[in-house]
């Protein structure tokens, strides 16, 4: 089995088109629409790198990867917040909780494939 990315998004939209292009990269990717979706998918998976949205309903990004962080399995997942938020403060914010990388929305497809190298290898 590749490597496994979990994408959690509220956008349908978002959570496709960053689905799709990662498995045409060759990975497997697990989708989620909000925090506590990623939260319950997670005992069934082995994920090797998480990309996260910020503002979604019921748990937001940053409660997100602060669960993951207060876990010991997951102190080192990296984790990719992909957000519009684009202030200092919410940038600082997803950093001071965790998070590996910070991107804003608009993205691009070469934004994303280059994050997501700097923390895992492309798929054979």
């Amino acid at each position: 089995m590749g490597k496994v990315i979990l994408v959690v998004d509220d956008s349908a939209t978002v959570r496709k088109f960053v689905s799709a292009s990662l498995t045409m990269q060759g990975f497997n990717v697990i989708a989620a629409c909000d925090g506590m979706d990623a939260l319950e998918k997670l005992p069934s998976w082995t994920f090797d790198l998480v990309i996260t949205d910020l503002n979604m309903p019921n748990m937001d990004g940053f409660e997100l990867i602060r669960s993951l962080r207060g876990n010991p399995q997951y102190k080192e997942l990296p984790i990719i917040i992909l957000s519009s938020l684009d202030d200092s403060t919410s940038i600082q914010t997803g950093k001071g909780v965790g998070a590996s990388s910070y991107l804003m929305k608009p993205f691009s497809l070469e934004k994303i494939q280059y994050e997501v190298s700097k923390y895992i290898s492309w798929a054979d």
